[in-house]
């Protein structure tokens, strides 16, 4: 199935179905008068996340979603039928934006959640309803509420605990097929992770989900390369697993053009926990591997960690490094969740 993270959708909710008028005539029977219904309210659009989605390809499909108008009302007090709703089925982690890209109408972070797009409108009063002791035949109805027309898109940000980061062929592919059970497209030039990946890591009886997003070049924010559009997908990740390739010639230029992208996209990307790895450390003998964790932490300010994900060497070390940051990221929310709960005797 292709992955799909962008969509634009147009929706429509039911316009109001209009007031009637009319009058009861009917030989041998008396206590005649206005008996014109009101109009049915028109459908309403909704957004539902669902269980079992982690695409927006349907909406490749189909872009437009335009749900019923509400029927007229009609004579004998009839009220005219409503208008169906829609809904559309988001996986989790879909963000709506509104038509200019920027403005958040929802977040859908949970199964279940569902949020009204365009209301649908009301249906007019009929006659009957404008019926008084000194207004005894009205002979006036309200037109039905007019529909909304809207423009929306559609933005999946995968839901992970940890996201990696690092230049094309810095080995994030091998690493997420070398630590869990997926399978990403493996190949010895750049760009073969064309669309993010989803694995799930298991170390020491404790699991978590990682993120493989396509690699980024100098001036993706500038739309260089895949842009840095993908970096969504590890907004709402505890920590970023940072790979450089240590058989680069470059490794702390390697690093900052990382470093660089990040503080290009804005937001809390940036000053998101990270750690560094020191990665393809099977290919290179003791002293190499020396000078280049040299190079890379004197770049980083900091430790970096050495691993291979051919070899496996180092591999469960940096993955108990990632799930101590998972887990110590979930105990703040936790604990903050806890803190904002309402009292109870």
């Amino acid at each position: 199935m292709k992955f799909l993270d962008l969509a634009k959708v147009y929706i429509r909710s039911g316009a109001g179905g209009n007031g009637c008028i009319s009058f009861r005539r009917e030989k041998y029977q008396e206590y005649g008068g206005p008996d014109g219904g009101d109009g049915g309210k028109g459908g309403s659009v909704w957004v539902e996340t669902v269980d079992g989605l982690n695409t927006l390809i349907d909406f490749r499909y189909q872009q437009h979603f335009f749900a019923k108008n509400g029927q007229s009302g009609m004579g004998r007090q009839r009220t005219g039928a409503d208008g169906d709703d829609i809904i559309l089925r988001v996986p989790v982690g879909t963000e709506v934006l509104d038509e200019d890209q920027e403005t958040v109408i929802a977040d859908m972070t949970e199964v279940g959640q569902r949020v009204l797009l365009a209301k649908g409108g009301n249906g007019g009063f009929g006659n009957l309803h404008f019926k008084s002791a000194t207004n005894q035949a009205p002979r006036r109805a309200n037109p039905g509420q007019e529909c909304i027309d809207r423009t929306i898109w559609l933005r999946l940000k995968l839901i992970a605990d940890a996201g990696l980061l690092g230049l094309p062929n810095a080995g994030k592919s091998t690493f997420l097929a070398a630590s869990s059970n997926a399978r990403p497209k493996i190949a010895d030039y750049p760009f073969t992770t064309l669309h993010p990946n989803l694995g799930v890591v298991g170390i020491d009886n404790a699991e978590f989900v990682v993120a493989d997003i396509p690699g980024l070049i100098e001036g993706a924010s500038e739309g260089r390369g895949l842009g840095d559009l993908f970096l969504g997908h590890v907004e709402r990740c505890s920590v970023l697993l940072h790979l450089i390739d240590g058989t680069s010639d470059t490794i702390a230029e390697d690093y900052n053009t990382i470093i660089g992208e990040l503080e290009a996209y804005g937001g809390e990307l940036a000053t998101k926990p990270r750690i560094t790895a020191l990665n393809k450390i099977d290919a290179l003998d003791e002293e190499e591997r020396a000078e280049a964790q040299a190079e890379l932490e004197a770049a980083v300010g900091g430790p970096a960690l050495m691993m291979s994900g051919v070899s496996r060497e180092g591999l469960d070390t940096v993955l108990r490094a990632v799930r101590a940051k998972v887990d110590e990221d979930r105990i703040r929310y936790k604990n903050t969740d806890a803190e904002e709960a309402p009292w109870q005797p």
